[in-house]
């Protein structure tokens, strides 16, 4: 992203979802290394364990189910959720500083958590990230593990349900399998298109 004067452009706030296994993460990874300038990845509190690679702090805040509900109660987060038995959420300190410090902030969330998002947030750039096909997704969540016939048939479905709720976001981007520098590309050029547009998105934090 060019490093244009702060006066040129908006901050916004970007809601990055999609299915589970759509390959939300490794498309912030992939941003994160190519050195986006000027946006502040938002590191998402969760109860789930740690995958193989993940560090906490860096992927996700890893906290215990006592922690995260100390969190709710202390009205510390942004947006959270519960999503197949873990729970989820954002930071508001995080969000809010990123934002006085004239950055863009990108969050990646499930579709529900979009959701309350916009409601929170009525200007936020909502970005949905979906398959080339089902079958490329299954091979995805296959990779991640999920083996049992119950659990990919769950999957599935939501994936199904959530992708016909794409109609909630202002744009969609297929993450065509081995392309995944192109669905940067594409997301990164929606940032910069948005962030210079006239009205300006109006982002407000309570």
């Amino acid at each position: 992203m060019d490093n244009e004067a702060p006066s040129t452009k908006n901050t916004l706030v970007v809601v990055i979802s999609g299915p589970s296994g759509v390959g939300k993460d490794v498309m912030i990874d992939r941003m994160i290394e190519t050195g986006q300038i000027g946006i502040h990845f938002t590191v998402t509190a969760t109860t789930r364990d740690p995958r193989p690679g993940e560090q906490d702090g860096v992927n996700h805040h890893f906290v215990a189910v006592e922690d995260f509900i100390n969190m709710i109660a202390a009205e510390q987060l942004l947006e959270w959720a519960q999503v197949y038995d873990n729970y989820y959420g954002v930071p508001k300190k995080q969000v809010r500083d990123a934002l006085a410090e004239g950055k863009h902030v990108v969050m990646r969330v499930d579709v529900q958590g979009a959701k309350r998002l916009r409601e929170l947030i009525p200007d936020a750039l909502l970005i949905f990230i979906i398959p080339p096909s089902l079958d490329v997704l299954r091979k995805h969540l296959e990779k991640r593990g999920v083996n049992s016939k119950i659990e990919m048939k769950k999957r599935l479905a939501a994936a199904t349900e959530e992708i016909r709720k794409s109609d909630l976001f202002d744009f969609t981007v297929t993450n065509e399998e081995d392309r995944l520098d192109d669905t940067v590309r594409q997301v990164v050029e929606i940032i910069e298109t948005e962030a210079v547009k006239v009205p300006p998105r109006n982002v407000v934090i309570q």
